[in-house]
Formats: structure tokens, C-alpha cells, sequence
């Protein structure tokens, strides 16, 4: 079972861990990693792998149950069964991947406290993402509420946080699933929930920031209809002073490791 090290600080971005199993097709199964894998909406993230030898690029990070699989682009000798390995993620493209996901459990706050729809599908990727909600109309004025709205709410600089409960105290808060379907395994004994202070609260397995205004803000750049009564919005993440200087001291911590 890999131990999954974002779940608990979606801001590591380096870690060292142990080679369990090397599968069939060259993939390496890690004793923990902090390399999220493709799931919920969010994309997998890629980086690097090394023995102090030898440089493996992670291409690919995908789920088998409870462990996780490192994709590597091999050009040179596999590593070892046991062998330590460290690991270093490609943090811009993680960061804006947390901040994208941010963004977009603020839409779905604000959504549902406004219109109290529940989401039908998302997605997301490093330049956009887009959420499907259960809407009959999404016309000029309402997706100008709602992008004002959003925009209103990560500005107020609300705190992000996660942790995990037992099952049955989860599904005890009202509201947590905010998606038309429950897709949490029933064998799921723990629930990561994320918290928007303030704003929005919910069953969640990716990775955040600590606050709204690191999401600097959003920008809707498309609908279309889904159906009758379902809607999709498409937004993008919009640059501000905030994310600059963010992003200044991201690079200043990264130099200094």
C-alpha cells in the first residue's frame, strides 16, 4: 500500500522513498510517494525520480487499488527492487494544478449556496477546467453573478484547510457530497474532507492551497448545455499581484532547498 504524502501537505515537493515492486510494463510501485495520480478530475503529476546515479523523468501516475504507479520514461537501467529513490516533483505544474482544484470548490460553493445545484461532472488541466452542474439555465446575467461572486469570494483570502474523518461522522455533516452521484467506494473507512472557510465544505481527494487568494482569481471562458438540466461552466485562472508575489516566493523557498 503506497502512503499517499499530499494527502497531508499538498506543498511537499520532495520526498525519498523505497522501490516495492517494479510491474510488467516498467512502472515502479513506491512504499509513499507525493506524486498525485490521475483521479477525481485531476490530472497526474509529473517530475522526477533519481538514485544519485541515475535521472528517471515520471511521465504517468495512475492508481492499482491501493497502490500507486509511477509511469517512467526509461532511457537508462531500471532501478532496483528496494532501492531508495528521490523524488522531486515539477512544482509549477502541481501548484496551478492546486490552484485550479481551489478554484474550482469555489465555484461549486458558490453555485450551491446560490442556486443550490450539485455538480454532474469536471475536469480540469494546467491552462483550464470546467464544472457541469445540475442547471436548467446559465444565461449571460446569472454566469456574470457567478463569476463576480466567485471572484468576491477568493478575494476574501479564506482559509483552506483538510483533514480525514471516520466514515460514519463524515456523511454525518449535511451537504458533504456536493456531486448528483456518491462516488466514494463503500469500502472507504476515512473521508478527506477539504474546508473553504466560510464558504464550502466537502469529500475530497486532491490536492489544495492553504488559501483563497493564492488562487488570485477566475475567469468564465464558455458555457455549454449538457442537457436539459445540466449546464457547464469553463473557466480559467486569472493572474493578479497576489499570485505574483506567491509565485516570487515559491521560487525564493526553491532556491534555498
Amino acid at each position: 500500500m503506497t502512503h499517499l504524502r499530499y494527502l497531508h501537505d499538498s506543498y511537499e515537493r520532495e520526498f525519498d522513498a523505497t522501490v516495492t515492486e517494479i510491474t510488467g510494463d516498467g512502472a515502479l510501485v513506491l512504499d509513499a510517494t507525493s506524486f498525485y495520480a490521475t483521479s477525481g478530475g485531476q490530472p497526474h503529476d509529473t517530475g522526477t525520480l533519481t538514485n544519485g546515479d541515475r535521472v528517471w523523468q515520471v511521465v504517468g501516475v495512475t492508481k492499482r487499488g491501493p497502490d500507486v504507479l509511477h509511469v517512467i520514461d526509461a532511457v537508462c537501467e531500471m532501478p532496483s527492487l528496494g532501492e531508495t529513490l528521490h523524488g522531486t516533483l515539477d512544482w509549477e505544474r502541481r501548484y496551478r494544478l492546486m490552484r485550479t482544484h481551489s478554484a474550482l470548490h469555489v465555484l461549486c460553493g458558490v453555485v450551491f449556496r446560490e442556486f443550490g445545484a450539485l455538480v454532474t461532472g469536471g475536469n480540469m488541466a494546467t491552462d483550464k477546467a470546467r464544472m457541469d452542474f445540475e442547471l436548467d439555465d446559465l444565461n449571460p446575467e446569472r454566469v456574470a453573478h457567478i463569476e463576480r461572486v466567485a471572484n468576491d469570494e477568493i478575494a476574501q483570502e479564506r482559509a483552506i484547510t483538510w483533514r480525514s474523518l471516520p466514515r460514519d461522522e463524515a456523511f454525518a455533516i449535511p451537504d458533504l457530497i456536493r456531486t448528483k452521484i456518491n462516488l466514494l467506494p463503500t469500502g472507504i473507512t476515512e473521508i478527506r474532507i477539504v474546508d473553504i472557510a466560510g464558504l464550502d465544505l466537502q469529500a475530497d481527494g486532491g490536492t489544495h492551497v492553504r488559501n483563497t487568494q493564492e488562487i488570485g482569481g477566475i475567469r468564465v471562458i464558455g458555457t455549454r448545455s449538457k442537457g436539459r438540466n445540466n449546464k457547464r461552466l469553463e473557466i480559467e485562472l486569472v493572474e493578479n499581484h497576489t499570485t505574483t508575489k506567491v509565485a516570487e516566493q515559491q521560487a525564493a523557498e526553491m532556491r534555498t532547498v
